[in-house]
């Protein structure tokens, strides 16, 4: 339990598997995930868009693979990629034992759509091994003929009766290194079929708002959506799936994370939105300190208001802040007054305050594990 119970989220305990080197469900941290929309058979500009998502903090990346040329890509990508790679697989079995030869990390399949209980099989074979999990992947525009006709139309139920079954194949082939997901571009049919897979099983889940929309309108429906399931402990993986460049829904994906204590990466910033009251231009120097500061992936809290009114309270709360006094804004340092700056001096100097305490961090990190290797090694 933390100080603050108010802060505390519960997360469901569900079972660990891994894609690749990362871990899903369990105690491991929330992972991070977007999906390329890239021709995949265009290796580098592939490449180029997973490595810039894995720079934003990316910890897996799908790729789709709807054709031979795309999984026969696949291997390229996967052996120039710093993170694991999920291979998108659709209907053709052979396309999803290809991605598994490739060294895809990861089978985003649905086993019902696959075909005939030997293709089945044979797909699972190829996840085992070579050492892939699986993904199953329900989604509310896709669902089996059958369930559709049973309830009349997508809904909870349905999704989760269709991951179940989905499951069970899965099972019955010994196989249990999965993860699944039951999106839905409404929020209410998606947290709702979440909530009930959650009940009915204990596998990791991956999140996501199907279809969520542009930047703007698709972050906010995401971050309702998702937030709702993750501040009730629901979520061991997540997308937000933007009509947007991937590396912003890696952005947006850690910014939920962060507002919710479950992961930090990079600066924090908390500023107000500016009145008649500020001293500076608040809005115009927050954009250009994002921008500046994005290069930083050491946790950092920094606080930018423009008057001394809540200044000072939200600057104790911070490792860095900094408050408007008419020409001259007062800094603060692990939230205690420090010194004063000029309105010429303002953005550089924060952002020489963040790079040289982003380096200070990582140099005790740095010694910290040095030390624990010493002693582990003295044992």
């Amino acid at each position: 339990m933390t100080v603050r119970a108010y802060r505390h989220i519960e997360r469901r305990q569900s079972r660990k598997i891994r894609v690749g080197p990362v871990e899903v469900g369990g105690d491991a941290p929330i992972s991070v995930q977007t999906m390329t929309n890239t021709q995949t058979p265009d290796v580098d500009g592939t490449l180029d868009q997973i490595r810039r998502a894995a720079e934003a903090g990316a910890d897996i990346v799908r790729v789709s693979c709807p054709d031979e040329d795309s999984t026969a890509a696949l291997k390229q990508i996967v052996a120039g990629s710093p993170v694991p790679i999920v291979a998108d697989i659709h209907f053709h079995y052979r396309r999803a034992i290809e991605a598994a030869e490739a060294g895809a990390a990861c089978l985003r399949i649905n086993p019902g759509n696959i075909g005939s209980a030997t293709r089945v099989r044979e797909v699972v074979k190829a996840a085992k091994d070579h050492g892939c999990s699986i993904r199953i992947g329900v989604n509310a525009g896709s669902l089996e003929r059958e369930l559709l006709e049973h309830y009349g139309e997508p809904c909870p139920e349905a999704m989760v009766e269709s991951a179940l079954n989905h499951i069970r194949i899965l099972e019955e082939n010994d196989f249990f290194e999965t993860k699944i997901s039951v999106k839905a571009s409404d929020v209410f049919l998606a947290v709702a079929a979440y909530q009930g897979l959650a009940e009915a099983c204990d596998y990791p889940l991956h999140l996501g708002i199907t279809e969520a929309g542009g930047l703007r309108s698709g972050t906010v429906k995401s971050s309702i959506g998702l937030g709702m399931l993750l501040w009730s402990g629901i979520g061991d993986t997540i997308r937000v799936s933007l009509s947007a460049d991937p590396v912003e829904e890696v952005k947006v994906g850690y910014d939920i994370l962060k507002s919710l204590g479950l992961r930090r990466r990079g600066v924090t910033i908390v500023s107000c939105p500016s009145c008649a009251r500020q001293r500076f231009q608040v809005i115009d120097t927050v954009a250009k300190l994002e921008d500046r500061l994005g290069h930083i992936t050491v946790p950092i809290s920094l606080s930018v208001i423009g008057c001394v009114v809540n200044g000072p309270g939200e600057a104790r709360e911070t490792e860095i802040g900094v408050t408007g006094g008419g020409g001259h804004h007062l800094v603060y340092i692990n939230g205690a007054p420090d010194h004063k700056v000029g309105d010429d001096r303002l953005i550089d100097h924060i952002v020489e305050l963040v790079e040289a305490r982003a380096e200070a961090i990582a140099a005790g990190d740095t010694a910290m594990t040095t030390l624990k290797r010493k002693v582990a090694a003295e044992g």
